[in-house]
């Protein structure tokens, strides 16, 4: 059993993604989970409010079943797989973290700094999460895709606004971690 709470090495799980998009693309799918969101507002009806979103959901039945698999994957994991391991990170980062106030670094991938109720119900814990939301809502429109989407299958398919996307995912991801991070919790 331990081998299911194990990271699972890249040669394993590498050919595993590999399979599954060979699958999507055998059945005419594209893999993302951002288009999935479009699906959930177009059922709520949205489409009353935005032609964006007059779409025939029923194409994208499939997704939503992927999108619960993914829900429920991530229930099973974290109840019934969580190890609660310290996970392997670098002691400068540990270090680094400390100092910007984060008590258990290096303890957990999720830190109470920015999970627990405590911290999510407080005036900078909301509007982290906020803004947060709509950056991340508003680039994923503007970039047509997640970095699921993207990475995945629009790397695989050799396609250049993919390309564009997630070079932009990393200049991003940098600049949050190198400038904002700091300054939001230093």
């Amino acid at each position: 059993m331990s081998f299911l709470l194990d990271p699972w090495p890249w040669y394993i799980s590498g050919p595993l993604i590999a399979i599954i998009l060979l699958l999507f693309f055998y059945f005419g799918k594209s893999f993302g989970v951002s288009s999935n969101l479009e699906t959930l507002c177009t059922i709520s009806g949205a489409d009353k409010f935005s032609d964006y979103f007059k779409k025939d959901w029923k194409e994208r039945d499939w997704a939503l079943i992927f999108l619960v698999g993914l829900i429920i994957g991530g229930f099973i994991t974290n109840n019934y797989f969580s190890t609660n391991a310290p996970i392997n990170l670098n002691p400068k980062t540990i270090i680094e973290l400390n100092e910007l106030g984060f008590s258990n670094a290096g303890k957990t991938l999720m830190p109470n700094e920015l999970f627990d109720f405590e911290h999510i119900f407080t005036l900078k814990g909301f509007l982290l999460l906020l803004v947060a939301g709509i950056c991340i809502g508003f680039g994923t429109r503007y970039a047509d895709g997640c970095t699921s989407g993207h990475a995945i299958t629009g790397l695989s398919n050799l396609q250049l606004p993919s390309l564009i996307a997630v070079i932009g995912f990393f200049i991003g991801g940098l600049i949050m971690i190198w400038l904002i991070f700091p300054l939001l919790f230093g």
